[in-house]
């Protein structure tokens, strides 16, 4: 599935919002589901919901089904079933053998404090060492790496070259598999074409569009939200204690978040139900519209 390449130039719209399931949805995120829902909807694509739990140490009891039953309290149905990382593990390790096969990962034995003592990035220092792999921090080879792409809201995009080219950790020493790595294998496994989410994740979007590169992958396009912010700097987010969202009164939280988007709502929205609010939305949303903004104080 990952070796050989797939020329689909006509693709269709495929997007998703991935949660991680750290606590209950607040403003900021449901900005972003709402937001990769009509874009989807606005292109007759499909819209994915994925469970992002792959760091166990962070995952909520009971998070992962309150998320869930907001999505359906704002009308925002899935349209496969909603997938799980942690029941994805054999697919990731398989990844992993086949890019240690090629000789495309190495073995870390670097700590944090070391790597931040030297400027932050890491210089490669491991690379040749030939360490065991067996309980160490296995770092990507990079290959392709990629410092700008075009985003569909925000513009070109230009990220610093030392952290694009780094060799980044897609293994924990602890046995855990890396964000950058398994988001995407979960975006080529489901056929993901278009991401829309915030713009806390524009930096690592480099490391994304190079791993797509060399996993042989078609690269999805993106486009990254204005990110909802108490104040500028502080976004909203579960560790900042965000309050959650209202699954009871929808209906003003959603026009808020068009209003978000760029939508032009109006006084007669409040008029129509959850479900006819939600295909107004779909009617009326244009990427377009979205303000290019990284953050918007609210």
């Amino acid at each position: 599935m990952f070796t050989t390449a797939v020329i689909t130039p006509t693709r269709k719209y495929c997007g998703r919002f991935a949660p991680s399931p750290s606590g209950p949805l607040h403003f900021g995120s449901l900005v972003a589901a709402v937001g990769s829902y009509l874009d989807a909807k606005a292109n007759q694509g499909k819209w994915l919901v994925r469970i992002e739990d792959i760091d166990i140490t962070r995952v909520v009891k009971g998070a992962d089904t309150d998320i869930l039953n907001t999505l359906q309290a704002y009308s925002l149905h899935w349209d496969e079933n909603v997938v799980y990382q942690t029941q994805r593990l054999d697919l990731y390790q398989d990844v992993v053998n086949s890019l240690h096969n090629k000789n495309l990962i190495y073995a870390c034995s670097c700590s944090r404090k070391q790597i931040k003592a030297i400027g932050g990035i890491y210089q490669g220092h491991c690379k040749n060492l030939h360490q065991d792999i067996t309980h160490s921090a296995l770092r990507l080879s990079q290959s392709f790496a990629t410092n700008q792409f075009n985003d569909l809201i925000q513009g070109d995009i230009n990220v610093n070259n030392a952290f694009a080219a780094e060799d980044y950790i897609i293994k924990r020493s602890d046995g855990l598999f890396a964000y950058q790595l398994v988001v995407v294998i979960d975006d080529i496994d489901q056929g993901i074409t278009r991401i829309v989410r915030g713009a806390d994740l524009i930096e690592p979007t480099v490391r994304q569009i190079s791993l797509f590169k060399q996993l042989n992958s078609p690269v999805p396009q993106f486009a990254h939200l204005p990110l909802a912010v108490a104040k500028p700097g502080f976004k909203l987010s579960k560790q900042n204690y965000a309050p959650a969202i209202c699954k009871q009164n929808p209906k003003p939280v959603l026009i808020d978040v068009f209003a978000f988007l760029g939508l032009a709502v109006h006084s007669q929205l409040m008029d129509l139900n959850i479900e006819q609010l939600l295909a107004w939305g779909v009617n009326n949303f244009s990427l377009n519209q979205v303000p290019n903004l990284a953050e918007i104080q609210i």
